[in-house]
């Protein structure tokens, strides 16, 4: 491992400027509102045999907006991926109808049911993914267009959608857009029944035929316990037969603390066992993140994170962004 040593100046009080230029909160009527965020960061990595690399960017952008008429809801979002690609998506697009006795139905664009971390980084703990979502398998799914339906109660939620593709060949911003080659199916159930107890049990399915040479299964277990009001643990494990028929079993443990004040920490480990022949190398990924917040709307988050593959060496990871809400 190369120890690694960077100066924090100049660009911290960059961050804040990027954030705090980012629109207001904005109440349009009772009927219409409208919300999102602005989040930059800089990040540096080293892996062992190759030159360090670092960036100075912005992360994403979105801006929701939502119009409610009782018992409709539409929601369309524009989406701006900073390095992950240079053009403005449209990311949400659905309308939910409120069914009532806890039901409803929604059809759209709309993101999928699983993993535990969070799409948008304003709900992240951390700025990377752990594997479940970004090892090699790729298997938590993100956005896809169909029809679903959904139950929740005090102690119990569920739902299942019919989909263009879980996965896609095109982006995670988006499904295949067909379901005669190939269909999306997914599911999951969620249990909160029990004080500060939270259980995730999901699966999903595509189906042979169009950009799939074979049917693809995941199935994604996470948890969560809040140990005191300070403290919580958490854990995923994900398996999947996704990308190239690349078999992987990959998985989280986290432990937060969130004491009074504004910095909260994160310590997580995570891993990833991918089978196959080509491609893909086992590997643990051990993260620390404190997150110092501002004020309601702003906060700057700091990671460092280390990789240790099986066959590959070594990747150091060290970034600070800055998340503003609105």
């Amino acid at each position: 491992m190369t120890k690694q040593t960077i100066r924090l100046a100049g660009w911290a009080s960059a961050l804040l400027s990027l954030a705090s230029t980012a629109l207001a909160d904005v109440k349009l009527n009772e009927n219409f509102s409208v919300g999102g965020y602005a989040v930059g960061s800089y990040q540096y990595t080293k892996t062992d045999g190759s030159p360090a690399t670092d960036r100075f960017d912005t992360d994403a952008i979105k801006t929701a907006f939502t119009a409610s008429f009782k018992p409709v809801t539409g929601v369309v979002s524009l989406f701006y991926p900073g390095v992950a690609g240079d053009e403005v998506t449209v990311l949400d697009a659905y309308a939910t109808y409120d069914a009532g006795e806890g039901y409803s139905i929604t059809g759209g664009k709309f993101l999928s049911y699983h993993g535990y971390e969070a799409f948008d980084p304003v709900n992240m703990t951390q700025i990377t993914y752990a594997a479940p979502t970004a090892g090699s398998m790729f298997s938590i799914p993100a956005y896809h267009s169909g029809i679903r339906l959904d139950y929740s109660d005090s102690a119990h939620s569920y739902g299942l959608a019919l989909v263009d593709s879980v996965y896609s060949p095109y982006s995670i911003f988006k499904g295949d857009g067909e379901l005669k080659d190939n269909a999306g199916f997914e599911g999951y159930y969620k249990y909160t029944g029990t004080k500060d107890l939270t259980i995730f049990a999901g699966v999903a399915y595509d189906s042979k035929g169009g950009f799939q040479s074979h049917s693809v299964l995941m199935l994604d277990l996470w948890a969560q316990y809040n140990v005191s009001s300070e403290v919580y643990i958490a854990g995923e494990v994900a398996n999947s037969n996704a990308g190239m028929g690349i078999k992987s079993t990959s998985w989280l443990a986290l432990l937060g603390y969130t004491p009074a004040g504004p910095v909260s920490w994160v310590f997580r480990l995570s891993g990833d066992s991918p089978k196959a022949a080509v491609g893909a190398d086992k590997y643990l990924q051990y993260t620390v993140s404190p997150t110092y917040k501002l004020t309601d709307n702003l906060s700057i988050r700091g990671e460092y994170s280390y990789y240790d593959y099986k066959n590959t060496g070594s990747k150091s990871f060290f970034g600070v962004q800055a998340l503003f809400k609105f």
